[in-house]
């Protein structure tokens, strides 16, 4: 059977990570997280004291840094120089930083390698902002997942509450500060490609968003 090449990309809390995992565990393909190697650059980053924005120690940084996925029985990990920081991206802190992170050039040209080379094989799922856009221009199968600010203010607050404490409105000021991080930057700003297929998920159970991914992605097989 023909191998596809699946991108995902769309705003935070629009529940791209949940509909991705189970995408690609339908279709037996692999599942990368590609914000997670921006949140691996941001948290190494911060860890040792560099600033966002400072490209000349970003760039020495980059120069011997290795991020890896494993699979692990718990699912899949993060590692930077063999070490597991899966736990560890997630808080909002991380979130915001690699939203500066990840508008930096050389970052991008980083991190545009390695995730090119995870998709040579195809038969994956690839989760992002900007994977139909510039990372897999060429994709056979694009979507843009979308839903409300405030739905997905709630469904991100939910995520994190318990890890973090923080209230609801925190969480939607900083969504709408990502958002606009996001679409705005000059470097790969988030914006749907124009083959992808919109999904607005306000309204669908993840399970309804899935089985219309399925159905568009066997409709592409169906031509092959």
């Amino acid at each position: 059977m023909r191998k596809l090449l699946i991108t995902i990309d769309g705003p935070a809390g629009a529940g791209k990570t949940t509909v991705s995992r189970q995408l690609a565990g339908r279709l037996g393909y692999r599942y990368i997280d590609t914000g997670a190697l921006y949140r691996g650059v941001a948290y190494v980053a911060h860890r040792r004291g560099i600033a966002p924005r400072d490209d000349a120690a970003l760039g020495r940084l980059l120069k011997g840094l290795e991020l890896n996925f494993e699979l692990a029985e718990s699912g899949q990990r993060l590692l930077a120089d063999a070490e597991d920081i899966t736990d560890v991206i997630r808080t909002p802190e991380i979130s915001m930083l690699a939203s500066v992170v990840s508008a930096r050039p050389l970052v991008r040209d980083y991190l545009l390698e390695v995730q090119r080379e995870l998709g040579r094989q195809k038969a994956a799922v690839f989760e992002g902002r900007d994977m139909g856009t510039v990372v897999f221009p060429e994709a056979e199968v694009k979507f843009f997942l979308s839903a409300a600010e405030q739905i997905r203010a709630q469904r991100r607050f939910a995520e994190i509450q318990a890890k973090t404490g923080a209230s609801l409105a925190d969480v939607e000021r900083d969504l709408r500060r990502r958002d606009e991080q996001d679409s705005t930057r000059s470097v790969a700003p988030l914006k749907a490609a124009d083959d992808a297929i919109r999904i607005d998920s306000s309204d669908l159970s993840i399970e309804q968003v899935v089985a219309q991914m399925l159905a568009r992605v066997q409709q592409v097989l169906d031509r092959s």
